[in-house]
């Protein structure tokens, strides 16, 4: 998941004068005006690559104007001329740098590239502007210092601690020496982590296999042929199948496959992407992000990036988490290594004499599930055709909270694939903007995230209604069928639409504290929680259709499902469980990284004893949620927040699954709250309880696991 956050945008002080082209430009630039589109949607129609540049360092300078006028003013510090004014400044720079930041991760180009590189170190140093201005902090500290005879409400308290530790941790009381190495770093880093999802981007759609015999397809589904062929006359290779590396062609590659070299040839590729030595090689990035980042840290008084990190977290600490993951650790890797041994039985019940490798895994396990199940994830396939998942994602929403989604045809989207729609409460009011857009294309990275082009806020006594996005990469419709979905996709698409309730139904005074703006650790918490419904019996029932014949999907089939749910999660686990520890090992570094990527990866992995035939569900060269997406010290939340959600479900499955009292409480007690108080006072206030892992261990099926196996 992916947010548009402030502070890509807090920032801070350089004048530009205007070239007259420039002037021009500026004259017509539609960020210089109120949007005049429905619910005043960013009006995409009119938006030019040109238009970003000129909004953006206009809305630094205003920014920082607005920061002058509240540093000179003369009056005392108090709340409002100080804490609230701050928070209402920097309107354009929100304005325009949302939706760049969104379009550079949705729908980018080389030349939206190209300024983000241009602009980075600009807005690096506007946020330094601000965050180390003694006299700022100084009006900010007299405020913090006066709270308890403020009279603040909860809110206020909130944004007011928000306020004043953000500026501690961002340098206000580092010496002018510190800050001006502080501004290095940060600039450095603005520059490295932009660079890595750049390359990874170029990396990812460089790559085809291309496919001229059709005895190579052998094993293949028909719809992946098919979406094959497309995009291999898309690239001009007529009469021939192109796969690539989005994962809705890659996986089923490598799951139905029988050519074992085309395999390994696209794994390899996979496995290789930004490590292969060229322009694009992420490793000496990566190595010097995360010394900067421990640099910083120790310049900031910590001991490492994660303590800096975990400091604002539900963990608080690395020895928190560390225990949390290696709690799992044990029996995740001992059911990998059954799961591993099993396939490897068949291999040799085939008459077939190699040792399973990471390519071999997918292809096998889904060998072992339709033997074990007989079940065939191709034949539950037809079931999930993307409009009637969306219908059953509508449905749930609708149960549990009234909210209603109608299409609107007119208005301004940044891409064909991106359709809006407006939300609405049961009584028809409105409760904001959703976007969502869902196949693969080159100018989109991969993965799924939500996003916001305008946060939930209070303005004059009425709330402001937010616009969200959610983006994904799901398999695009064929020549002879509809976008249809494998099942973890579906439960993605629960997933960011999890997420884009917490943004659609916060209900704040302060813009930063709204949605999805609270600890990395439970913001996954309302995402995987809507993972629950979509594998309820009663549930898949309204939304598991056959595409051709339109017959519901049958009990034998959900029950296959629902008696396989553990399958596989062994590999599922540890995969995920290795690439959060090796977070945690290049973020809990307190002497830089001597060594390279490839070494420090390696050790990592052998530390903790992972095996030969799996390896880190991303490895370092491509782990963008770590390097270039905000989860350094952080990859653990998913695990963490899986805590959570499968405690959290409990209330539902205990009761009924749209008890409307508990979805109440839920929406009231963490959906509207965003960031507004502590996340586990709103846990509990919503639970009655803090969570155990019990839930979580069985839900994956390692309640039960003998952990006392060899390699």
């Amino acid at each position: 998941m992916k947010k548009t956050i402030l502070a890509l945008a807090t920032t801070a002080t350089i004048l530009y004068a205007c070239e007259p082209s420039e002037q021009k430009t500026d004259a017509m630039n539609p960020f210089f005006e109120a949007y005049d589109t429905p619910f005043e949607v960013p009006p995409f129609d009119k938006i030019k690559n040109e238009h970003f540049a000129p909004a953006i360092r206009e809305g630094i300078k205003q920014h920082q104007a607005e920061i002058d006028q509240i540093v000179n003013n003369t009056e005392e510090p108090t709340f409002e001329n100080t804490i609230e004014a701050m928070e209402y400044a920097g309107e354009l720079l929100s304005k325009a740098s949302s939706v760049f930041y969104n379009l550079n991760s949705a729908n980018t180009n080389d030349e939206i590239q190209a300024i983000a590189k241009e602009l980075a170190p600009e807005l690096s140093a506007h946020g330094d502007n601000i965050s180390l201005n003694a006299d700022l902090f100084n009006r900010v500290k007299a405020v913090w210092d006066s709270k308890e005879s403020l009279n603040l409400n909860p809110e206020q308290e909130k944004l007011l601690e928000k306020t004043y530790k953000s500026f501690v941790r961002n340098g206000a009381n580092l010496s002018e020496a510190d800050k001006e190495k502080l501004r290095e770093i940060n600039t450095k880093l603005s520059s490295l982590t932009l660079q890595f999802g750049q390359n990874l981007l170029a990396e990812t759609n460089a790559f085809k296999l291309v496919v001229d015999k059709e005895e190579d397809l052998e094993g293949l589904p028909k719809g992946l042929i098919e979406s094959a062929a497309d995009d291999a006359n898309a690239a001009g290779e007529e009469g021939e199948w192109v796969f690539t590396l989005q994962n809705p062609s890659i996986m089923p590659f490598l799951q139905y496959a029988e050519n074992r070299e085309l395999r390994k040839k696209i794994w390899e590729a996979y496995k290789n992407r930004a490590d292969q030595g060229n322009e694009y090689d992420n490793k000496a990035g990566l190595i010097e992000t995360a010394n900067l980042r421990r640099q910083k840290a120790q310049l900031l008084g910590y001991n490492t990036h994660a303590d800096y990190v975990l400091e604002e977290s539900m963990a608080k600490n690395a020895d928190n988490v560390y225990t949390l993951l290696n709690q799992l650790w044990a029996p995740a890797l001992a059911k990998a290594k059954v799961e591993r041994d099993e396939m490897q039985a068949l291999v040799k019940a085939e008459g077939e004499d190699f040792q399973i490798e990471p390519w071999d895994w997918r292809f096998y396990e889904e060998k072992l599930r339709q033997q074990k199940f007989d079940l065939d994830e191709q034949e539950i396939k037809p079931y999930f055709s993307l409009a009637k998942v969306q219908d059953g994602v509508f449905m749930v929403v609708k149960n549990l909270w009234g909210l209603t989604f109608e299409e609107i045809a007119d208005i301004p989207t940044y891409h064909p694939d991106a359709k809006a729609y407006e939300v609405k409460e049961a009584d028809g009011s409105h409760v904001g903007v959703l976007y969502m857009d869902f196949h693969p294309r080159t100018s989109k990275r991969g993965g799924a995230w939500m996003t916001s082009y305008r946060a939930q806020k209070t303005e004059n006594g009425e709330r402001k209604a937010p616009i969200i996005s959610i983006v994904c990469n799901f398999s695009r419709p064929t020549a002879n069928a509809p976008a249809l979905l494998t099942f973890d996709e579906v439960t993605t698409f629960f997933h960011e639409f999890g997420h884009a309730l917490h943004g659609l139904l916060s209900n704040v005074q302060y813009r930063s504290l709204a949605g999805t703006s609270v600890p990395r650790d439970f913001v996954e918490l309302p995402s995987q929680v809507m993972e629950n419904w979509a594998t309820e019996p009663s549930v898949m029932k309204e939304y598991a259709f056959h595409y051709e014949t339109g017959e519901v999907i049958s009990d034998e089939l959900i029950a296959k499902l629902t008696k396989s749910g553990t399958f596989g999660q062994g590999f599922a686990t540890t995969e995920y469980l290795a690439a959060s520890l090796m977070d945690l090992d290049y973020h809990t570094q307190s002497e830089d990284i001597t060594i390279d990527a490839e070494k420090f990866e390696k050790a990592s992995m052998e530390k903790i004893g992972l095996i030969d035939e799996i390896i880190p569900r991303y490895r370092s060269p491509y782990f963008q949620h770590i390097f270039a997406g905000g989860y350094s010290s952080g990859y653990y939340s998913y695990i963490w927040s899986g805590v959570l959600d499968t405690d959290a479900f409990q209330a539902f499955k205990e009761t009924e699954l749209f008890n409307q009292e508990k979805a109440h409480a839920f929406r009231k007690e963490i959906l509207e709250k965003g960031g507004t108080d502590e996340p586990m006072k709103m846990y509990v206030n919503f639970r009655g309880a803090e969570p155990k892992i019990d839930a979580l261990l069985k839900k994956r099926g390692l309640d039960q696991v003998s952990v006392n196996r060899s390699k």
